[in-house]
């Protein structure tokens, strides 16, 4: 007889309904002319301020035009009337990553030759290094931005390339469902079977920081964005704790569909490193989500001190 299927909701919607929700209540595309000093102060690029050519002001202004009218929907730019040099992005986390509906930050500013040289990207990695191409101090690694080896129509285009493509770049590239492979010289790996436990592991790791990095920011969140990392939060708190419940029982792998079977219930897809180190983590997680208003009724909440390790050491 075939084992029952139960699918678990996971409230809100869909992750696209979810984005769209937030869309509507914050733009994804903003112009901030609020006080210079206080709106982009925290921005890694604040200092010093880039003088751009009118030609170089012309292209960023039009680049501005590109970026509104074409964002993905899991994008949101804002940038600065008095401070055209400089941008700052956040990408959720796509579903069926180990990233999924975590908030990604980047900082930018254009050098004053734009577009011949292509723009500086720093991510805000809250110290946490969830990937082969971002570093824990906030270096991107990636052909179209110079900063990484590549064929020539890989590299930065000053007739072609925009800060557009850059996003969607970081978006599909590099937070995608088997980052282990962005590693140089595994590429051509990903789809054998001979590093798909390492590759599990890295997933498993890179979860870990994800929601290291959302109790961060949700304590600090980067400044022009502080009402929509509220909101995110409280759309996806259900969401990340129900994926959190699967992989800490090990009914999932990380960034699979969450779907419990019969069959699924006694498995353990899981390590049990993954398991003490997210059952620390987890009552963090919890925490932040209802402080931060999520209410989390309909979510059966976890007593996780069953899998904390006897050896507190082997765990950060």
């Amino acid at each position: 007889m075939a084992a029952e299927l139960t699918e678990i909701k996971i409230e809100g919607g869909s992750q696209q309904e979810r984005y769209q929700t937030t869309a509507k209540e914050f733009k994804q595309f903003d112009i901030i002319s609020t006080n210079e000093l206080n709106s982009i102060r925290d921005h890694h690029y604040v200092s010093p301020s880039i003088s751009l050519s009118p030609s170089s002001t012309k292209h960023i202004l039009k680049e501005w035009r590109i970026l509104e009218r074409n964002l993905p929907d899991s994008i949101f730019i804002r940038v600065y009337e008095k401070r055209v040099d400089l941008l700052r992005a956040v990408i959720i986390g796509p579903e069926g990553t180990p990233y999924h509906d975590g908030l990604f930050f980047f900082d930018i500013q254009v050098p004053s030759n734009y577009p011949a040289s292509p723009p500086k990207v720093y991510y805000r990695s809250l110290g946490h290094s969830l990937n082969p191409n971002l570093y824990a101090n906030g270096y991107v690694c990636l052909s179209l931005l110079n900063t990484w080896n590549g064929d020539k129509h890989q590299k930065w285009n000053p007739s072609q390339s925009t800060i557009l493509q850059v996003l969607v770049s970081i978006q599909c590239l590099v937070l995608n469902a088997k980052p282990f492979f962005n590693e140089p010289g595994f590429g051509s790996f990903s789809n054998s079977s001979l590093f798909k436990k390492s590759s599990l592991r890295y997933n498993e790791d890179v979860f870990i920081m994800s929601c290291k990095s959302m109790v961060s920011i949700l304590n600090s969140p980067p400044r022009s964005f502080e009402e929509f990392v509220s909101q995110h939060f409280l759309n996806h708190a259900g969401g990340i704790l129900v994926a959190c419940n699967a992989y800490i029982n090990g009914q999932a792998e990380i960034g699979d569909p969450i779907i419990i079977t019969a069959a699924t219930k006694t498995k353990s897809l899981t390590s049990s490193t993954f398991k003490e180190a997210a059952s620390i983590l987890y009552p963090r997680l919890v925490e932040s989500f209802i402080k931060n208003g999520s209410s989390l009724e309909n979510i059966e909440l976890l007593e996780t001190s069953k899998n904390m390790p006897k050896d507190w050491s082997r765990i950060e």
